[in-house]
């Protein structure tokens, strides 16, 4: 038995939920990744295109709040989106300094069609899944954000 091949203990690490989250993760958002790139997105907008979708009008930095991601990053993210006619900038009627986002009918069809694929995709990790446990690991996921992001 060669080095490669031979059995390693890992018994510290796996015994580490930071690291298996870590390991599920990788898994999880390579299969995802791969959904998005075929429609010719990647995750980080998807996550945009959802959010405008559910709020439409937001802020850039409103939704960059929402998911989290750098303000500075979120200008070129629209720019992509909006040269794919998924998104469009309006003057906010509440900030006319800001622009609000909305889904381009486009938009609404992109999203939508991509949205049912994500869900193809959802669908392979839930099939390890017994009843309920979904709802469980979801609950379970958002404790351990607010414990360190309590504002959501």
């Amino acid at each position: 038995m060669t080095q490669d091949t031979q059995k390693i203990d890992a018994t510290l690490l796996n015994s580490l939920v930071g690291y298996r989250l870590r390991r599920a993760q990788l898994a999880y958002f390579e299969n995802f990744t791969a959904t998005c790139t075929e429609q010719g997105v990647t995750p980080g907008l998807f996550g945009i295109l959802c959010v405008v979708r559910d709020n439409p009008g937001l802020t850039q930095t409103a939704v960059a709040n929402a998911i989290d991601t750098d303000r500075s990053a979120m200008v070129s993210a629209v720019d992509k989106l909006e040269k794919q006619g998924l998104i469009e900038r309006r003057q906010s009627d509440s900030d006319r300094r800001s622009y609000a986002l909305f889904l381009t009918d486009e938009g609404v069809r992109f999203t939508e069609n991509l949205h049912k694929k994500v869900l193809a995709h959802e669908a392979h990790f839930e099939q390890v899944m017994n009843k309920g446990e979904k709802e469980w690991l979801l609950g379970m996921l958002e404790r351990i954000i607010e414990l360190d992001h309590p504002e959501g």
